[in-house]
């Protein structure tokens, strides 16, 4: 008997992430690389007019997030989503949405390893991109390969470091602008004196033909948002995930307008929107810009000194090793969740002694890895391309899991079964959720997205073909 619930406890995922954990991380997914970095090529597409963009977005990721949130509270295995359309939508969009999801975090391990060497080149310029990838690379791919709760830990300090950091950015950026020693150009007025909240419309050409304007900038704010689905991937290994995944995924909306908006606001009122640029942080650039400055705090002179850009700049490469973090763990429980269900090979299930799915981290990470060649090759567009890519993969991850819920809920209906934790609007904030995926596709085929766009059902015949052909061995 021993030997043989030795044998099951092998096969299956512990629950190691406590509360603290779980509220953490899900924190810690809506702060990274999209916000600190991504909002510097959005922000010269649409000024202080993003600010709105991010709320928009961040609703539509609020609906998303409670949609997934009710099948997992439901139902709380590993694999999420690609689980969820597996059982209500059938095999290839089980095997879509898994391969998708786990495609779309490899283009995210890439993104952020390329944010990283951006961050260190603040420091040490002559540091190429592709070095800092690897180093970070190493070091985070070895802590996953500990325990869950090790890789928890790393996360909740990940995340605690980020939080804190945010609101103290919002809170010393509102002290100077009030008190006025924020430099003459911190003024809340930067929201709208310069072309007003919409300095370049809401989508329309300029004078190199290319688009700009608050629609225009939606693709890339989306990019801000990837990494809410942590919350589901968490629930095979969290505990009581029925009081712990709904508490976490509710403070989704306050999260958003407090970290994102709240954040952002400050940013423009602090420096006017020209000139934030698209080559490092804006928010490193802002305060960097304050140095040799003076401001009184409690009747004391005090001196802006590169330390403040020097810290700041430490926090948003926290912030981008967290993302990696969370994608390295998150890519592996989405290959062990997908050969759990039959949808990719049964090697991938392989434990070690600390249950943590060894051969599926080995696999996503030699994939990971070909980000350290493209920042060699190619170190200047690395990062836009990139960029670009996991937003095609995102949109479709978030069709399937709206796509996904509406056929779980109406067999849900049909079985009479009232849910624990039932998504808001239902079905109408499903098709809000389509109107406005479809409406991001849109933007991305009118500007230089194309080819992503283009990309998408080349990728899903890909899929159908290898879904096709893994069935036909079982």
């Amino acid at each position: 008997m021993k030997e043989k619930h030795e044998d099951v406890e092998a096969t299956q995922l512990k629950r190691g992430l406590t509360n603290r954990h779980i509220q953490l991380i899900a924190l810690g997914g809506s702060i990274g690389t999209g916000l600190f970095l991504g909002i510097g090529p959005a922000a010269v597409l649409a000024g202080p007019s993003v600010i709105l963009g991010y709320a928009i977005a961040g609703i539509i990721a609020f609906f998303i997030m409670r949609q997934l949130g009710e099948m997992v509270v439901e139902e709380p295995v590993s694999g999420s989503f690609s689980y969820f359309a597996y059982k209500y939508c059938g095999s290839f969009a089980g095997f879509a949405s898994g391969w998708n999801y786990w495609i779309l975090y490899i283009l995210v391990s890439m993104a952020e390893l390329t944010a990283i060497g951006v961050y260190v080149q603040f420091w040490w310029p002559e540091i190429p991109l592709w070095a800092s990838s690897l180093f970070f690379f190493l070091i985070i791919n070895a802590l996953n390969f500990a325990s869950v709760k090790v890789y928890g830990e790393t996360e909740f300090w990940f995340s605690i470091i980020k939080v804190v950091a945010i609101i103290a950015m919002i809170l010393f950026g509102t002290y100077l602008l009030i008190s006025g020693t924020g430099g003459e150009h911190a003024t809340i007025h930067n929201l709208y004196n310069d072309g007003g909240f919409f300095p370049k419309g809401f989508f329309e050409k300029n004078a190199n033909g290319s688009f700009q304007g608050l629609l225009s900038a939606m693709a890339l704010i989306m990019f801000s948002f990837g990494g809410l689905e942590l919350i589901g991937i968490t629930a095979a290994e969290a505990e009581n995930p029925e009081k712990n995944i709904p508490k976490a995924t509710n403070q989704v909306i306050y999260r958003i307008l407090i970290f994102y908006v709240g954040a952002l606001v400050i940013l423009f009122a602090l420096s006017p929107w020209r000139q934030i640029t698209t080559d490092s942080s804006p928010f490193v650039m802002v305060f960097q810009n304050l140095n040799g400055m003076e401001f009184e705090l409690f009747g004391n002179k005090i001196y802006f000194t590169r330390l403040i850009a020097n810290v700041l700049n430490l926090i948003v490469l926290t912030a981008a090793l967290s993302v990696y973090n969370s994608s390295v763990y998150s890519n592996s429980r989405m290959l062990f969740g997908l050969a759990d269900q039959g949808s990719a090979p049964k090697f991938l299930k392989k434990l070690n002694k600390q249950s943590v799915p060894v051969n599926a981290i080995l696999i996503s990470s030699c994939f990971a890895a070909i980000c350290i060649l493209i920042n060699k090759v190619i170190p200047e567009e690395a990062f836009s391309i990139l960029m670009s890519l996991v937003v095609s993969c995102l949109v479709i991850n978030w069709v399937m899991i709206s796509y996904t819920h509406l056929q779980f809920r109406r067999t849900k209906d049909k079985e009479n079964v009232k849910t624990k934790f039932a998504s808001l609007f239902y079905p109408v904030s499903n098709y809000i959720c389509f109107v406005f995926l479809l409406g991001i596709l849109s933007i991305m085929w009118m500007t230089d997205m194309k080819l992503s766009v283009e990309l998408i059902p080349i990728w899903l015949i890909i899929l159908f073909i290898f879904c096709k052909i893994f069935k036909a061995k079982e």
